[in-house]
């Protein structure tokens, strides 16, 4: 299901920048946690999963297995694999806005549908391609393959059949680029006043509400936020 393309204007963009936590001020970086993206971005793909699977199981479409599905679901969620992703991979917060323009351009293939089985997959692989394609410095396919919990062999095999897929046509103008940052804060919104997301208070008090904030406007755009390098942890599936 691709996002639409909603009109922007600068100041429209800017603020979606920040909000996504695609600008950092240098006051915040070694504060900084982990941005914003990866939060919507994680609300908008479980959206598109259980759209699909809800079709997959009324029969209503009919899907053909992809070398990005897996022979289970993994355990653990897309938002806590996105946040890994970006923890250890130490790629910039816009590969995940354009990771996602690649995993729509992917998906655009006929009966070729995003399930749980398939989403992690498409969606590291598609990152460290964006990473490649935009970042100054990325780590090797058998690093990403530890982050994700995957043989080095099958990062490689994904990562060519991404970019085949898509033609090596990796490009993506900024305007395209920026109506992704609207449309995920959308559609975002639209998830939150249905259900809205809570947190646990600490103290063991009555847990808040999360309504997501926008944050202070930084003057300079999609400035790449780097986490220090830390050992990996086991992940497999």
């Amino acid at each position: 299901m691709p996002m639409e393309s909603p009109t922007t204007d600068a100041g429209d963009e800017l603020e979606s920048y920040s909000s996504l936590g695609l600008t950092v001020s240098h006051s915040q970086k070694n504060i900084a946690e982990f941005p914003k993206v990866l939060l919507l971005l994680s609300m908008y793909l479980d959206k598109t999963v259980k759209q699909n699977e809800e079709l997959l199981d009324s029969s209503e479409i009919k899907e053909s297995t992809t070398m990005f599905h897996g022979q289970r679901v993994p355990e653990l969620s897309i938002k806590l694999y996105a946040e890994r992703i970006f923890k250890y991979a130490q790629c910039s917060p816009s590969c995940f806005v354009l990771g996602l323009i690649y995993m729509e351009r992917y998906l655009q293939q006929p009966n070729i549908y995003m399930t749980s089985f398939s989403v992690h997959r498409l969606l590291i692989t598609s990152v460290i391609v964006a990473a490649k394609f935009i970042d100054d410095s990325f780590f090797n396919n058998a690093y990403y393959g530890k982050v994700g919990g995957i043989s080095t062999r099958e990062m490689n095999r994904l990562e060519l059949d991404l970019l085949f897929s898509l033609d090596f046509r990796l490009k993506v103008n900024l305007e395209t680029f920026r109506s992704y940052c609207l449309q995920l804060e959308k559609e975002a919104l639209a998830l939150v006043l249905e259900r809205p997301i809570q947190v646990q208070a600490t103290n063991g008090t009555k847990p808040s509400i999360c309504k997501g904030s926008v944050d202070e406007t930084c003057k300079h755009e999609l400035v790449r936020e780097r986490y220090s390098s830390q050992a990996l942890q086991g992940c497999s599936w």
